[in-house]
């Protein structure tokens, strides 16, 4: 016959299970406790999404690598913030600087991958950007910049980082400068699986489509709903869009104050800004109780030069 001490404390036991199974949106012990996310690497100090500039935010000490995920004619994943080559950026194959006028007839989702490795995407000083270090690049596979960052963390005996990578789509341009959704999510999360890294994946996207589609296909997968500036709906209403609780909501920082962030903290909901470039912003975003920042010079952050 079972005592009435061993039930008591048998449901004790289920009820401690179950709170911590329902805290954990809040509570997820891997991610961590304050997120400095580097943007683009680094982009304030190196080229965009490069290896260098993933490679400069490790030695800062970022937490999370964030990162703009395209993919290429023969179905690679590349790192590339825009499905075409950004004129602001790049140095064509025959060392002439692309212009504004050109730079969407320059498709990554019609170019093979290696087409793409012959556009430079480093040597073009940024205009907005003028600290930046200038040296050769090209846009990556995603595939490459795991293997570089976790082969850094294995010869640093260093902390594992995060990966925050956004899906760069729109209903506009799909089949034109991207797959579909279900296509674009299942590409990149078969470059996932096989890095062996979705435990320290984030997948961002302004496009709630490809974010739907991983809490269909891919349920443990973390998510962050990116939010524009001009999008003044309630944070219910872009709930309700979304059709689902994501792991983070991540609006322009702009759009931040503290109850907004109280409101996703009473939903389980981590808030991580963007893009937040100067200490009195970093400030203001911690004192209305962010989760972490997202930010071009992630070394304001760390403090490390």
């Amino acid at each position: 016959m079972i005592k009435f001490r061993e039930v008591t404390e048998l449901m004790l036991l289920v009820a401690l299970i179950f709170a911590c199974h329902a805290s954990k949106k809040v509570t997820d012990p891997l991610l961590p406790a304050f997120d400095i996310e580097g943007h683009r690497g680094c982009r304030g100090l190196m080229p965009e999404n490069t290896i260098p500039a993933m490679m400069k935010a490790l030695e800062l000490g970022v937490t999370t690598l964030e990162m703009d995920a395209v993919i290429t004619k023969d179905k690679q994943v590349i790192l590339s913030h825009e499905p075409f080559f950004n004129h602001e950026i790049t140095t064509g194959p025959d060392g002439r600087n692309i212009t504004e006028q050109e730079e969407r007839n320059l498709n990554i989702y019609k170019m093979t991958y290696a087409q793409t490795q012959t556009y430079d995407v480093g040597l073009k000083p940024h205009p907005r950007f003028p600290n930046q270090q200038r040296l050769k690049a090209t846009k990556p596979l995603l595939r490459e910049v795991i293997e570089n960052v976790e082969a850094y963390h294995k010869l640093k005996d260093g902390a594992e980082v995060f990966y925050n990578i956004e899906t760069k789509t729109q209903p506009a341009t799909d089949n034109k400068y991207h797959p579909a959704p279900e296509e674009f999510v299942k590409t990149l999360m078969n470059v996932i699986h096989d890095a062996k890294i979705s435990d320290r994946v984030i997948i961002q996207s302004f496009d709630f489509r490809t974010l739907q589609v991983l809490h269909k296909r891919y349920p443990a997968m973390k998510t962050a709903a990116l939010i524009e500036e001009y999008d003044k709906r309630a944070l219910e209403e872009q709930l309700k869009a979304l059709g689902f609780t994501p792991t983070i909501y991540s609006p322009a920082y702009s759009l931040v104050t503290p109850e907004l962030v109280a409101k996703c903290h009473q939903l389980g909901i981590k808030v991580i800004p963007w893009t937040v470039n100067d200490i009195a912003s970093i400030d203001k975003m911690k004192a209305a109780g962010v989760d972490g920042i997202i930010s071009d010079y992630p070394d304001l952050l760390t403090n490390k030069p």
